[in-house]
């Protein structure tokens, strides 16, 4: 059965990074996601995580890191969420555009996220950022009307071939 909601808890370690890469595969294979959308929630959901520990938390492990994953009839939706302070995420700067700072003072893994995400969101001061992938197939409506018109089709196949 397909989980529509799930949540993995972490200290925050870098060395728990890991963790993410079998919480994204499951739901992906759960979802039938390949492809592009695989790397990109893996690459942006590793980003995320990495700043949750690194800036948020400033690996305390005593403090964790909270991944929520919902399905959406949209799409796919991930928070992430630390337990810092959190920032301004409404002055950061483009890397691309840098010109009077070094770019190791700008923020790569954002820019990184929200190029690789359809939708980036914060909340609670920035100690939340939910990352969304807009993926069509993820349709409850749809993927019951499907295995419904595939056992409607299997079931006249097995009519026909018992007739012959």
């Amino acid at each position: 059965m397909i989980k529509n909601l799930r949540k993995l808890e972490f200290k925050s370690l870098k060395q728990n990074i890991h963790l993410i890469e079998k919480f994204v595969d499951e739901i992906c294979d759960d979802f039938n996601i390949f492809n592009s959308y695989f790397g990109n929630i893996i690459i942006a959901l590793t980003e995320a995580v990495t700043n949750a520990i690194i800036h948020g938390n400033k690996n305390n492990p005593l403090k964790k890191v909270i991944v929520t994953f919902k399905s959406k009839s949209t799409g796919l939706s991930f928070s992430v969420e630390d337990e810092g302070d959190g920032f301004n995420f409404n002055n950061i700067p483009d890397p691309t555009e840098v010109t009077d700072i070094k770019i190791e003072d700008t923020q790569k893994g954002l820019f990184l996220i929200k190029s690789l995400a359809d939708e980036v969101h914060f909340y609670e001061s920035g100690r939340i950022v939910e990352i969304i992938f807009k993926v069509s197939s993820i349709n409850n409506d749809l993927t019951l009307e499907r295995i419904n018109q595939l056992n409607q089709y299997s079931s006249v196949k097995k009519e026909k071939s018992i007739e012959k």
